[in-house]
């Protein structure tokens, strides 16, 4: 085996052997402490332990604006990776809205509950009004919500066209939306890393082993100001707020 290769695959070896232990120290605490733990408490564990594992997976966090210091607000960031939920709670805790598959999963759906994610059923309309309607209470008891109006990840180089359904949100509750840039670069030479990515044939093992294999990589979180409805409907909204996020990856 090349020297390169083999000095890769045992940096990966040791931050998959720290990521386990990571989620395993994870999953103790859910069980044990969070029962005991204010909200407020829990809001600073899960964004603690979100820095935490990104140090294991050889990723620095750089965090570029002002994260919102209270809510009401709703972050509308664009989706690249697996990585995306763990950089923006390393850089401000927030609860995500995503799809409800990933309750259903083990380990995953176990830290995601915990850090207080919204599920819903994207095919149904019934759900995305329920979930709506609870996005709306949420913002209006002061919360931070996250959503990726893309609805799915890209390749890093471009955003998709937002859907606006979840928007409608922050119209009902009367709360601004704060545009979010995410981007990942190679912390050495600054030009864009691809190995996060997780878009089209990519499968979750395959990019999490790229990751580890990686360079150190630099995640870039830039928070653009925020802004109101200002009497928009929901799809004009969504189409300003991406343009902004597409200005904050630059």
């Amino acid at each position: 085996m090349p020297p390169v290769r083999l000095t890769r695959n045992l940096r990966a070896a040791w931050r998959l052997l720290r990521l386990l232990s990571h989620l395993v120290k994870g999953l103790l605490k859910i069980g044990f402490l969070f029962p005991r733990y204010s909200q407020a408490q829990k809001d600073q564990a899960v964004q603690i332990w979100a820095l935490a594992l990104l140090r294991r997976l050889g990723v620095t966090l750089r965090v570029r604006g002002q994260a919102p210091l209270t809510g009401p607000v709703l972050l509308a960031a664009n989706h690249i990776s697996w990585l995306d939920i763990i950089v923006m709670h390393a850089a401000r805790h927030c609860r995500f809205i995503s799809k409800d598959d990933i309750a259903r999963w083990s380990v995953v759906g176990t830290l995601a509950t915990a850090a207080g994610t919204l599920y819903i059923q994207r095919e149904s309309r019934r759900d995305a009004l329920r979930v709506v309607h609870q996005m709306a209470e949420c913002l209006q008891n002061d919360e931070v919500l996250a959503v990726f109006p893309e609805g799915t990840t890209g390749d890093g180089t471009t955003v998709l066209p937002f859907y606006a359904n979840l928007f409608q949100a922050a119209i009902a509750a009367k709360a601004p939306v704060m545009p979010v840039g995410l981007k990942f670069v190679d912390a050495a030479s600054k030009e864009p890393s691809f190995a996060p990515c997780y878009v089209g044939d990519d499968t979750l093992i395959g990019s999490v082993w790229r990751t580890l294999c990686a360079d150190p990589i630099e995640a870039v979180v830039h928070f653009g100001p925020s802004q109101t409805a200002q009497g928009r409907e929901r799809r004009a909204w969504a189409a300003e707020v991406r343009e902004a996020v597409v200005a904050l990856r630059v």
